[in-house]
């Protein structure tokens, strides 16, 4: 009789995964893994009998859907949707090699521990078994496991949902991942922050023209002075303060929590009270754009004809116009601005019975919990499934010790996961969608 349960082998399952390296470099011929990624998960829900497909957008671009049919088909499906695709890493860098999926010191190391294999395992290791138990969810649950997340969706879920939206019949709900994870106010109270809102992106090129020439001359028309002035304003600038919503009612429930006097015209006070998860907040407080990349010139003697440069910029729900009639404000009226990727900001409301369902899952296994809304700065594969009018949250759930600051693994050096984090997420993830 075969006695694994998810707990047990979820530490495994996050091991091999973070094991296949699955580095996205944004480009693609040098982006690798995905596949083979897709294919250890088709594996590992075959042993079980789950029938998935792998879905190739390109060349090794693999994504993987599987459906697994509930008690109630008449019930909208929920999508449970994980990236396999990680950023680089620079082994020079590390404690341990980042793909080796070490284990110590209490914690799973590895590059994509917390973005976001640890959930891909997770979900793995819940539904394989419920197979083997015999257990039937109350309605449909469709797995997506992703490529290109981290580089913009444009080979993995963008794709899907151009080009396969028939995979996502009858889902009206969504969980993914950054959400779920806790925050520590003290022994007796966690604040667990759940994703119901994300931040719009777009990536622009801004560019400046003038006269070339030889760089001995005089020359007041110049593309890289002017391209600098204009990038040095762009990342000096300070976007007005803009309490969202979702913004609002997270800061009501941390000031209450904390004890501490929340002032709605300047919410940058409440904030700094939230130590390791105060840069991640801060940033949900107004548009941002951040110079990342600059090209000009082809010779060191050589005043080029054309100077680049890139612009990251993240826009709050509802406000992606007026942020860009700034922008524009900023940059000055004599610079193109070209945009390269734009994605709409999401946003949904914090009710429900899925809701109530994450608050009712955290508290079983964490009494101290509290569940509170929050919008994330950056993006996830929810912006696209969103297009196909699903409410999506974030809700990959971990209980963190309180000293781990755990906004800094995303993308960090010496990303890792609490293995008791792993086991307590595959806890409450099945109780959640058992309850769902």
């Amino acid at each position: 009789m075969d006695t694994t349960t998810a707990e047990s082998e979820v530490t495994g399952l996050c091991r091999d995964l973070l094991r296949i390296d699955t580095t996205n470099t944004g480009d693609q011929r040098t982006t690798v893994g995905e596949r083979a990624a897709a294919e250890y998960v088709a594996e590992k829900l075959g042993e079980v009998g789950i029938e998935s497909r792998l879905l190739e957008s390109a060349p090794k671009r693999a994504n993987l859907i599987a459906r697994i049919p509930g008690a109630d088909p008449s019930r909208g499906a929920l999508l449970v949707h994980g990236h396999l695709d990680v950023v680089p890493a620079d082994a020079s860098e590390w404690s341990v090699p980042p793909f080796s999926g070490e284990e110590k010191d209490g914690y799973l190391w590895g590059r994509g521990a917390v973005d976001m294999k640890d959930f891909d395992a997770m979900v793995l290791s819940v539904v394989r078994e419920w197979r083997r138990t015999g257990y039937v969810p109350p309605r449909d649950i469709v797995l997506a496991y992703t490529a290109d997340e981290e580089a913009g969706m444009e080979y993995g879920s963008q794709w899907l949902v151009r080009n396969h939206p028939d995979e996502f019949e009858g889902c009206t709900e969504a969980i993914g991942e950054v959400g779920g994870y806790s925050y520590t106010v003290n022994d007796d109270l966690r604040l667990y922050l759940v994703q119901t809102a994300e931040k719009g992106l777009d990536w622009l090129r801004v560019h400046a023209t003038g006269r070339p020439g030889h760089g001995s001359f005089i020359h007041d028309d110049n593309a890289v002075t002017a391209l600098a002035e204009a990038v040095a304003r762009v990342g000096r600038h300070r976007f007005p303060t803009i309490v969202t919503p979702t913004v609002r009612a997270f800061l009501e429930q941390v000031s209450d929590a904390l004890e501490i006097d929340l002032d709605p015209e300047e919410p940058e006070l409440a904030v700094a009270k939230l130590g390791p998860i105060a840069n991640l907040i801060g940033a949900t407080l107004r548009n941002t754009a951040n110079p990342t990349r600059l090209e000009a010139g082809y010779k060191d003697n050589v005043i080029p004809g054309r100077a680049s440069a890139t612009i990251d910029c993240r826009t709050l729900p509802g406000h992606a116009d007026a942020f860009l009639r700034e922008l524009r404000d900023v940059i000055g009226p004599d610079l193109e601005i070209e945009h390269m990727h734009q994605q709409s900001a999401v946003e949904t409301s914090f009710d429900g019975a899925l809701v109530d369902a994450m608050g009712a899952a955290l508290r079983a296994e964490d009494p101290g919990a509290r569940t509170v809304p929050y919008l994330m700065s950056g993006g996830t594969d929810a912006k696209a499934f969103a297009t196909l009018g699903i409410r999506c949250f974030g809700f990959a759930p971990l209980r963190l010790p309180p000293d781990l600051n755990f906004s800094a693994l995303f993308h960090g050096i010496d990303e890792r996961v609490p293995v008791e984090g792993l086991k307590f997420g595959v806890r409450v993830l099945d109780r959640l969608l058992r309850n769902s």
